[in-house]
């Protein structure tokens, strides 16, 4: 489903060589696949260009078969707003909106009737056990709740692939060993792809894949 081919994107940082350098993985649809390693290794950066947000400087992303790497910046946001869905560290919730409201944003930016948009932030909700919270902002969310909405906003537009950086960062061991579980089930009853950037313990426990990466080079891959 996701397949990076010699993947190198190289920058400098704090005058030193950095990025990543010939990586290549395979990840199927419905798998929880980890990219682990720790801070500096390239997890990011190959999230990154996962997710369409860079370029490589050499190799090819494809999605279904298809080389999206090349597409033009227009077709590759087109992309991103259609078949990526995105969970970042930091949650990135709007604070003065509802998780219901949160959930149905990305919906509507991408054109969808506010009641089509309403029905299916709704399923997500119930999806990861939010649909009694559904109108708190969140404020009024724990740490693992607001992580569970933002899983929520990126399943409802019904992504191929579902790209998480850090996702358990934020949170405690209490709540960051039931997210992944959520993850890695949600994976296997929906059939959407998650990779995940992590260093955490309790996140690679839970993979189906993992890839150890150390100095932007993929050192170790199931």
């Amino acid at each position: 489903m996701l397949e990076l081919k010699n993947l190198t994107r190289a920058y400098e940082l704090g005058g030193e060589r950095a990025g990543v350098f010939g990586v290549s993985l395979s990840v199927p649809k419905g798998r929880l696949a980890v990219l682990a390693g720790p801070s500096g290794s390239g997890k990011t950066t190959l999230l990154q260009l996962a997710g369409l947000l860079d370029t490589p400087d050499e190799g090819e992303v494809r999605l279904d078969g298809e080389t999206v790497s090349s597409l033009p910046e227009k077709a590759r946001c087109d992309l991103r707003l259609r078949r990526l869905g995105f969970v970042f560290q930091a949650f990135n919730l709007v604070p003065v909106l509802s998780a219901l409201e949160n959930v149905m944003l990305p919906l509507q930016l991408r054109g969808v009737a506010e009641t089509e948009a309403r029905s299916r932030a709704e399923a997500a909700l119930a999806r990861v056990g939010l649909a009694d919270r559904r109108h708190h902002r969140p404020g009024q969310l724990s740490g693992g709740q607001q992580q569970r909405a933002a899983i929520a906003r990126a399943l409802a537009p019904d992504p191929l692939l579902v790209l998480a950086d850090e996702p358990t960062a934020s949170l405690d061991h209490a709540h960051g060993g039931p997210l992944m579980d959520l993850m890695a089930g949600l994976a296997g009853e929906r059939g959407v792809t998650f990779v995940v950037a992590s260093h955490d313990p309790a996140v690679i426990s839970r993979a189906h894949q993992v890839f150890r990466l150390a100095d932007g080079r993929l050192v170790e891959g199931s």
